[in-house]
């Protein structure tokens, strides 16, 4: 098994496996091992920030299959430009997009690529502010203008007041960034 494959699924970290076709296009594009691994940890963020949203908040309707194909193909364009692995840039996110969607990948799913890094762009809705938050809080990192706009979603839809929506997410953003470290040791354990 190559360190790309055990990057992206099996053995003994719990975190569900990234989906076939995520892995498929990892493959494809000869991937570093650490991209496939932060996908993986992203991707299992986003499993359980949408079970837990469908769950306590069910007034708030979204793609949960979208936002989960956003989290695992999110960073796809580091495929290309790996410097981006370990420095900071946004080079990665219009290449992933464009890559995306030059593999048949639809618009709206390919489109997670170029917003998860611009989370006030006006065509990014509540899916892609779902992308964003699980590529934050994966690391245990808290933006709060970013999770402001999913308390303002909840609010609204749920009809209860902000504190309320306010108190509910930061609850689970807190048990989500709990497994942080855990999440960072798994990443780093696979070569750029």
């Amino acid at each position: 098994m190559t360190p790309l494959e055990r990057a992206v699924r099996g053995g003994a970290v719990p975190l569900p496996d990234l989906p076939p076709e995520a892995v498929g296009l990892l493959v494809e594009l000869g991937a570093p091992a650490r991209l496939g691994a932060h996908l993986r940890a992203v991707y299992a963020v986003a499993c359980d920030l949408t079970g837990w949203l469908a769950a306590a908040h069910p007034a708030v309707v979204f793609d949960r299959a979208a936002v989960l194909f956003g989290a695992a193909t999110h960073d796809i364009g580091k495929a290309l430009h790996r410097e981006e692995l370990s420095v900071p840039g946004s080079r990665h996110e219009p290449a992933g997009e464009r890559l995306l969607l030059g593999r048949g990948v639809p618009a709206r799913l390919a489109r997670f690529a170029g917003t998860h890094g611009s989370w006030h762009e006006a065509r990014a809705g509540v899916e892609d502010h779902l992308v964003s938050l699980a590529d934050k809080i994966w690391k245990g990192a808290r933006v709060e203008d970013l999770e402001h706009l999913v308390v303002e979603r909840i609010a609204d839809v749920s009809g209860i007041a902000g504190w309320e929506a306010f108190v509910s997410l930061d609850d689970r953003l807190q048990e989500l960034a709990a497994g942080a470290d855990d999440r960072l040791a798994f990443q780093n354990g696979f070569p750029v």
